[in-house]
């Protein structure tokens, strides 16, 4: 989780959420939108990827399944990490958050991020 939260708080105006009624489960959020979902132990992480690269993680992995709640036939993907993560596995966990946050983000902050 702390290399997750570094990860996720890193872009601008990100800020992490715990949902009370989810039992204190993490969320990361900008402008109260939220990029990431994970579980306390960041074993498993919920992303917004563009649609069709959704579509092909889904079709090519047993870990990456479209998230519920009717959020997957919008780019949402749940996939379970768990707690062992590689590097390999880890560099595709950057590209996935930062993917997410650009797509829920406002414009003016994904300029932000990219004059970094």
């Amino acid at each position: 989780m702390p290399r997750l939260e570094k990860l996720a708080l890193s872009f601008p105006e990100a800020e992490r959420k715990d949902i009370e009624a989810w039992d204190g489960e993490p969320t990361f959020r900008v402008r109260g939108k939220n990029f990431v979902f994970t579980s306390p132990e960041a074993s498993g992480i919920t992303v917004k990827l563009p649609p069709e690269e959704a579509a092909a993680l889904v079709a090519s992995r047993e870990s990456v399944t479209p998230t519920g709640y009717g959020l997957g036939r919008h780019g949402w993907v749940s996939i379970e990490l768990g707690t062992e993560v590689s590097e390999a596995q880890w560099v595709e966990v950057e590209e996935w958050v930062e993917q997410s946050y650009r797509l829920v983000a406002p414009k003016t902050l994904v300029k932000q991020l990219d004059a970094k």
